[in-house]
């Protein structure tokens, strides 16, 4: 059931024409696009979640999670340059394996975008928050975090989430001219902080080296724990491939939007987490019997009361240039964040509401979700409810938390579009590629396994989490999409 109702691949590109978004974006915006997506919470927020996981090891998860990435993005950019239109692995998942799995792909990545965007919005308050309580001005504890964290509700989570709403709605083209300027200060950011951190490397700090080990199935613990877990840092590149229906000649500038994106990106991920780990060291604290501690818990906000230590920290960069004696620099660097970070949001809520935009348009959701606003030309509706999503779960669960599960629905994907890549070889193989995954029958497969192996290094909680989404889209498809379908109706909008 799940394989039937493909739908072939001139249809998806008709069907688009039909009801199509305005080509709007070009190279340079996709590649800051992309850059806006990765460089972001993960590196400025998560690499406190990585040390507590791995300690030092997290330079290995950081390169692990690159190469993991790099074959999903090969696979991913000729599928986006094939079929450039809007909905990402869903709706390549739609054109080569069916409509029952589509809808299991477009499930899961709201665990991707909406889950993500919610995490950067948590991450995001943890640096603005950081920021003000060095002037004196700091919320109290009840506002500050969710209740995981010793909290009750993050007002700051909440209230980035209903603004970039807003921005969204108003128009994809002026969203993508401020990212390009919140990139540019993000990369500043990073770039003060390798310069302070660097010449303060200590070979001492690198010592032990891995801490807790490599890590076990379903531990979320480790090199491969943290590996799960930094995933998160570069999954913004396939945010990319939501906007190819809104891309100047897609078939050679989504390439370079995602390539170029990710290559950058881990050149300064691999030198950031270098200075912080030499400069202030990474050992993860651990409970009272010396065991590990899972990041994300009441065990962790416990452990974590008045520490100094970087893997406490929910501004940790900002944190570890204030402990290198340079308080100024410690507060630009968070200030850059506060400014800078509502760029991922902006990306992560983009990309969620055109895969709803998409599955909408194919009959699987209310077709009013794909209503364009006259004025802004936006799909005004399904935006507001993603932005609404965003903004509550943000308010009330903690960063790492949120990010293992949307690495799950993320990595699921990859997986697919990897695994969709191979098909098309073997079915259509005569179709024009203007990007072709090098030596597929290598990448492909590798990217799947590398997923594969991350996904099972998730927590035993993210895995139910992940497992029960399922079934409940499940049910909802059967109750809905299934009967509602375009494709098995025939009833194409015109």
């Amino acid at each position: 059931m799940l394989f039937k109702r493909v739908k072939p691949l001139d249809q998806i590109l008709a069907t688009a024409e039909k009801k199509s978004l305005v080509r709007q974006l070009g190279p340079f915006q996709l590649t800051m696009l992309g850059i806006g997506a990765i460089i972001g919470t993960g590196i400025f927020v998560l690499t406190a979640e990585a040390g507590q996981k791995a300690g030092p090891g997290m330079m290995v998860s950081f390169i692990i999670a690159a190469v993991v990435c790099g074959l999903a993005a090969l696979a991913y950019a000729e599928l986006a340059s094939m079929v450039p239109v809007a909905g990402s692995a869903y709706t390549y998942t739609y054109g080569v394996m069916g409509e029952g799995l589509a809808w299991v792909v477009g499930w899961a990545l709201v665990l991707e975008y909406t889950i993500a965007a919610s995490t950067v919005c948590v991450g995001w308050a943890g640096y603005f928050n950081g920021l003000l309580a060095s002037r004196g001005l700091g919320l109290p504890m009840f506002l500050r975090v969710g209740p995981l964290d010793g909290g009750g509700f993050n007002l700051f989570a909440c209230l980035i989430g209903l603004v970039i709403t807003g921005l969204l709605v108003v128009g994809t083209s002026k969203s993508a001219k401020v990212n390009a300027v919140l990139v540019l200060v993000k990369v500043i950011a990073l770039t003060v902080f390798i310069v302070i951190a660097l010449p303060r490397v200590e070979d001492a700090n690198f010592e032990p080296f891995t801490p807790n080990g490599w890590g076990s199935p379903m531990g979320g613990i480790g090199v491969l724990g943290a590996a799960a877990s930094i995933f998160f840092a570069y999954v913004g590149f396939d945010a990319i491939s939501t906007a190819a229906e809104e891309t100047k000649n897609p078939n050679r500038n989504i390439p370079i939007g995602l390539l170029g994106a990710l290559g950058v990106c881990t050149i300064y991920y691999l030198l950031v987490s270098y200075g912080a780990i030499g400069a202030v060291g990474a050992q993860p604290v651990v409970a009272p019997d010396g065991s590990a501690i899972q990041p994300g818990t009441p065990a962790m906000a416990a452990a974590c009361r008045a520490s100094e230590a970087l893997v406490c920290s929910k501004e940790a960069l900002a944190h570890a240039v204030r402990l290198l004696d340079h308080p100024w620099w410690g507060n630009f660097i968070g200030a850059a964040a506060s400014l800078a970070l509502p760029s991922v949001i902006l990306t992560m809520t983009y990309g969620q509401t055109r895969i709803f935009f998409t599955m909408a348009r194919d009959g699987l959701l209310p077709s009013s979700l794909a209503k364009i606003h006259p004025r802004y030309h936006t799909p005004h509706v399904i935006t507001l409810i993603t932005g609404a999503f965003v903004s509550l779960f943000g308010a009330l669960f903690p960063v790492g938390a949120l990010a293992d599960v949307t690495n799950s629905g993320t990595l699921f994907a990859f997986m697919m579009v990897a695994l969709g890549v191979l098909i098309l070889r073997v079915k259509q193989p005569q179709r024009p590629r203007s990007f072709r995954t090098p030596i597929a029958w290598v990448v492909c497969p590798l990217a799947i396994l590398g997923c594969l192996l991350l996904f099972l290094n998730l927590s035993k909680i993210t895995m139910i989490v992940f497992f029960g989404w399922a079934a409940v889209g499940l049910v909802v498809y059967y109750l809905y999409g299934y009967r509602k379908s375009h494709l098995a109706n025939g009833t194409e909008p015109a």
